[in-house]
C-alpha cells in the first residue's frame, strides 16, 4: 500500500443527522427517499430463500445454515431479490442486519429491498446504516413490539438524513474499507484457531491425565473397556456408584409439611475453578426438611446436568467450589459425592470431563429433540481410579497446566477484543468522514493477495464468551 496516510477532512457541523457531529464540507445530506425506493419485484419458480443476518451478510440461506430457521408454509408476500440489492430488515436493522445481496434468490416481506434512484454504491449505504443502527439511532426511533426491537419500515428510513459523499468517494471508502477488514478479520480468524487448539490442548491433558497418569514408564495394562484402553497396572477400574456415592437428584412437587424456602442450584455457563467446567445458578423456592436433608449440596460435591438438546452437552459436571447451606440439586440429574479420605472430588471432576467418560454417556443418552440419561446409567459408568495420592497430584498437574493455557486464552481473546473495537472504530470514522481515504493508494498485487472473508461477527462474539466462561 502506498501514498497510505489517514488525514482529517475539513469538516463542518451538521444537524439534519442526528446520529453525526459533523461531516466534510463538501458532502451533500439527503433524505432516505430522495436517494432510495423500495421495491417489490415478483418471485420467480427457481428462486431460493435470501436471508438478511446480523452480521450485515446478506446471502442464501443454505451458505450459511440450513436448521434453526422458522420456515414459513406458504410464503405469502415474498419477494424478489438481486444480487447488488440494500436489503434492510425490517425488525432487525437495530442490531446491524443491513446489507448488500450477494445472491439472487427470495426473501421475506420483512425486508426492505432499496434501488438507489441516483447513482450511488450500495455498499456504502449498508455501512452507514449499519452505523446508525451501531449508535442506537434506529432503536431510539420507536420501540417494536419485541423487546430491544424497533419497526425499521422503510417508510422511517425513507425520512431519515443520511450523508452523500461523490460517488468517486463512496467508491474509495468501500475499496479502503474493504481492504483493511480483509486483514483484520484474517488476523482474528488465527487467533481464534490458536484459541480452539488451546481448547483442544486442555482436553487432551484431561484425557491422557486421568487414564494413563503422570509417570510415562508405568506399565500398563488392558482395562476391559474399549474406549479406555490401557491404563496403569496399579489402578482401579470400578463403576462410578463404587468410588462416589451417587445421589439421585430432582424436587418432588408434593406439598409437604414444614416447608420452607430453600436455593435451587441450576446448571449455567461460568469459568469456575480454573478448570473447563460449569457452575451453579441459585433460585429460590420451597422444599420439605426431608429433601434439604438429602439433597443439600455440600463443598467438593459434583452435579450432572439432566439432559440437553446439544449431543456435546450430556451429562455435563459442575462442582462446587465452596460450602453452601440449606441448597438443593433440584435441576440436575445426579450428586455425586465423594468420601474424601479415599477419593479426591477434583480427579473424579476431571474424569467426568474426560473423553472416556462422555463417551459412555453418549453411548448411554437416549432422546429424540432432547438427549438424556437415566440414574442408572451415571451409577454404572466406568471410572479409572488410582490411589488417593496420585489422584490428588493428577488433579493439581491439570490445575496448573490449564492456569498457563487460559492465560494464553486470555492474551489471545483480549488480542481480538483490542482489534475488534479498533475494527468498530475504523469503520465509523471512514464511513462518517472523520478521515480522508481519498489518497490512498493500492499495490495492486497486494490487493489481489488479501482474500476478503465474509467473518460472521456474531459468532466470533460467542467465542469471546466461550473463552471468557472457560468453555471447553
Amino acid at each position: 500500500m502506498m501514498n497510505n496516510e489517514l488525514r482529517p477532512y475539513e469538516l463542518r457541523p451538521v444537524t439534519d443527522i442526528p446520529w453525526i457531529e459533523s461531516i466534510p464540507a463538501h458532502w451533500d445530506v439527503q433524505r432516505g427517499k430522495a436517494v432510495y425506493k423500495k421495491l417489490n419485484r415478483p418471485t420467480r419458480s427457481n428462486d431460493e430463500v435470501v436471508t438478511c443476518f446480523r452480521d450485515g451478510v446478506v446471502t442464501l440461506r443454505k451458505n450459511r445454515r440450513t436448521t434453526g430457521f422458522t420456515e414459513s408454509i406458504k410464503e405469502i408476500g415474498y419477494q424478489g431479490i438481486r444480487k447488488g440489492d440494500l436489503v434492510i430488515h425490517v425488525m432487525d436493522a437495530f442490531a446491524g442486519a443491513i446489507g448488500v445481496s450477494d445472491s439472487d434468490g427470495k426473501g421475506t416481506p420483512v425486508y426492505s429491498v432499496c434501488e438507489s434512484k441516483v447513482d450511488l454504491n450500495n455498499y456504502y449505504y449498508a455501512y452507514v446504516i449499519r452505523e446508525m443502527a451501531k449508535t442506537g439511532f434506529i432503536q431510539s426511533l420507536y420501540r417494536g413490539i419485541r423487546e430491544r426491537s424497533s419497526d425499521f419500515r422503510f417508510e422511517v428510513f425513507a425520512n431519515q438524513y443520511l450523508p452523500i459523499p461523490p460517488l468517486s468517494e463512496q467508491d474509495q471508502i468501500v475499496k479502503y474499507l474493504d481492504h483493511q477488514l480483509a486483514k483484520i478479520n484474517k488476523f482474528i480468524k488465527a487467533k481464534k484457531k490458536l484459541i480452539a487448539v488451546l481448547k483442544e490442548q486442555k482436553q487432551a491433558i484431561i484425557n491422557e491425565a486421568v487414564t494413563k497418569g503422570l509417570d510415562p514408564d508405568i506399565k500398563m495394562n488392558p482395562s476391559g473397556i474399549d474406549w479406555l484402553g490401557d491404563v496403569p497396572e496399579h489402578w482401579e477400574v470400578t463403576n462410578l456408584s463404587r468410588a462416589a456415592k451417587v445421589i439421585l437428584s430432582g424436587l418432588d412437587k408434593k406439598s409437604y409439611p414444614n416447608q420452607r424456602k430453600v436455593s435451587l442450584c441450576n446448571y449455567v455457563d461460568v469459568y469456575k475453578n480454573d478448570f473447563i467446567d460449569r457452575s451453579i445458578n441459585f433460585m429460590q423456592a420451597t422444599a420439605s426438611e426431608e429433601e434439604i436433608k438429602n439433597l443439600t449440596l455440600r463443598e467438593g460435591d459434583i452435579v450432572i446436568t439432566k439432559d440437553s438438546e446439544s449431543w456435546k452437552d450430556i451429562a455435563v459436571p459442575a462442582i462446587v467450589s465452596d460450602e453452601l447451606y440449606n441448597v438443593l440439586c433440584a435441576y440436575h440429574l445426579a450428586i455425586i459425592r465423594v468420601d474424601t479420605k479415599k477419593v479426591n472430588s477434583n480427579f473424579i471432576f476431571c474424569s467426568l470431563l474426560s473423553e472416556y467418560l462422555s463417551t459412555q454417556f453418549k453411548l448411554r443418552a437416549k432422546g429424540v429433540t432432547r438427549y438424556g440419561l437415566s440414574y442408572q446409567a451415571v451409577k454404572d459408568a466406568k471410572v479409572a481410579l488410582p490411589p488417593l495420592k496420585e489422584q490428588i497430584e493428577i488433579s493439581n498437574h491439570i490445575l496448573a497446566c490449564f492456569k498457563s493455557i487460559d492465560n494464553a486464552i486470555k492474551v489471545l481473546q483480549k488480542e481480538i477484543e483490542l482489534i475488534s473495537e479498533y475494527k468498530k472504530s475504523l469503520i465509523t470514522d471512514v464511513v462518517t468522514g472523520k478521515v480522508d481515504v481519498r489518497t490512498i493508494v493500492f499495490d495492486k498485487s497486494e490487493d489481489e493477495a488479501i482474500e476478503v472473508m465474509e467473518l460472521d461477527e456474531e459468532s466470533v462474539d460467542e467465542e469471546i464468551l466461550e473463552v471468557e466462561d472457560g468453555d471447553e
